[in-house]
């Protein structure tokens, strides 16, 4: 669009779904965004973000609604849930008022938080755990029966 360049000239290695999307600053955005690469916001979105990769707010980014992701780098300040599926950082000089769902959580000793934190255990953590527990619990009854007989 900008460059004059159609999808026929990009190079055949080249995925249009990985780039990362920027909200610079001095910008200003009222809405929704879905994004399935990256995203960074560095000026101020009124809105909620859906994203299936990497949420980066950044020192002077202001956000003013949820943020969904799969990891997030929270720098500035946001007002709204956020539910990330892996890693949220709240790094320091951060301002987070709204609730808190993530399988990890990392908060710097100045980063500021107000609301509830949800730690949901990973997918896979849980089923190999469950398997395991499963397995322990058979070989218990095993030596229970045995011991018995």
């Amino acid at each position: 669009m900008f460059n004059g360049k159609t999808k026929d000239d990009m190079p055949a290695g080249a995925s249009v779904g990985t780039s990362t999307s920027l909200i610079g600053a001095g910008t200003t955005m009222k809405g929704d965004i879905t994004s399935n690469g990256d995203l960074r916001i560095d000026g101020t979105l009124v809105g909620n973000i859906h994203c299936s990769a990497k949420v980066v707010i950044g020192a002077n980014g202001v956000v003013q609604g949820d943020i969904n992701g799969q990891t997030a780098d929270i720098m500035g300040k946001v007002t709204g849930t956020i539910k990330v599926k892996d890693l949220l950082q709240l790094k320091g000089g951060s301002l987070l008022n709204g609730n808190i769902q993530a399988t990890k959580l990392q908060i710097e000793p100045t980063a500021n938080f107000n609301g509830e934190c949800h730690m949901t255990p990973a997918a896979e953590n849980s089923t190999s755990n469950g398997k395991a527990a499963a397995e322990f619990k058979r070989e218990i009854k095993h030596a229970e029966s045995t011991a018995i007989a």
